[in-house]
C-alpha cells in the first residue's frame, strides 16, 4: 500500500463518529496497521517509551498501555527493562496482535470515556499515545487513568494540538490540577506525530504526578 492509500485508511479513522464507527474503522485496518503507519512515519508508538523512561523507574510497578492498538510500543518498554506491561485498547482485532507481541502481562477490552474494569491504584505509570485526537478518546477519559494510577505515580501521554482547546483537554487539566488530582511535570514543544507524511498532524506530550 502507498502512503496516500495509508493517508486514506488513516482520514477513516479520523472520520468516525461514534464508538461504534471507530472499532470498525480500526477492524477493517487492524491487520495492514503497522506496515501502513510506518510507511507514514509514525512515531508517536516509540516516542512515548522516553517520556516514560525520563520519569518512572522500570522497577517502579506495572504500567497500563491505554489505547496500545496493536501493542507498537510494549517491545521497546520491555527492552528498556519494564517487565509488567499491560495493554487496552477497544478493538479486539487490534489486542490480537498486541497479543503476538508477546511483552503484555494482561490485556483489557475496553473504551476510554468511561469507568474502566480497573482497580483503584493500580498502576505505577499509565501511558498512551496516539488515541487523544480527532475523534477519538474524550478528555474525560483522564479522569479515570488518574483513578488507576497509585500516589506518586505518572500519567503520560500525548494530544494532538488541535483538538487541545476545542477538545475541552486544557480545560480538563486545569480541573484536575484545581482538585489537587494530578501536578504537573513537563509539557513537551509541539512535534509532528508522522515523519514521512501528515506535517499539519502535531502533538504534544504530557506528564502528570498522581500526588
Amino acid at each position: 500500500m502507498s502512503a496516500d492509500q495509508a493517508s486514506d485508511a488513516l482520514n477513516q479513522v479520523y472520520a468516525a463518529r461514534n464508538e461504534t464507527e471507530l472499532a470498525a474503522a480500526y477492524a477493517a485496518w487492524s491487520n495492514g496497521y503497522d506496515r501502513e503507519t510506518a510507511a507514514l512515519g509514525y512515531c508517536l508508538p516509540f516516542m512515548i517509551a522516553a517520556w516514560v523512561a525520563r520519569h518512572v523507574p522500570a522497577d517502579a510497578g506495572p504500567l497500563l498501555d491505554a489505547g496500545c492498538g496493536t501493542g507498537l510500543s510494549g517491545p521497546y518498554l520491555a527492552a528498556l527493562g519494564y517487565r509488567e506491561i499491560d495493554g487496552l485498547d477497544m478493538s479486539a482485532e487490534m489486542l490480537a496482535l498486541a497479543r503476538g507481541r508477546g511483552v503484555y502481562r494482561t490485556l483489557i477490552e475496553a473504551a476510554l470515556g468511561g469507568r474502566l474494569p480497573i482497580e483503584d491504584a493500580a498502576y505505577a505509570a499509565v501511558f498512551s499515545t496516539g488515541v487523544f485526537t480527532e475523534g477519538h478518546a474524550p478528555a474525560s477519559s483522564l479522569d479515570d487513568l488518574v483513578r488507576i494510577v497509585r500516589p506518586g505515580g505518572f500519567v503520560i501521554f500525548t494530544v494532538r494540538d488541535s483538538v487541545l482547546e476545542t477538545g475541552g483537554f486544557r480545560a480538563k487539566f486545569a480541573e484536575l490540577e484545581r482538585s489537587g488530582r494530578w501536578m504537573k511535570v513537563e509539557e513537551s514543544p509541539s512535534f509532528r506525530a508522522f515523519a514521512v507524511a501528515e506535517p499539519e498532524v502535531t502533538v504534544k506530550a504530557f506528564v502528570f504526578r498522581i500526588p
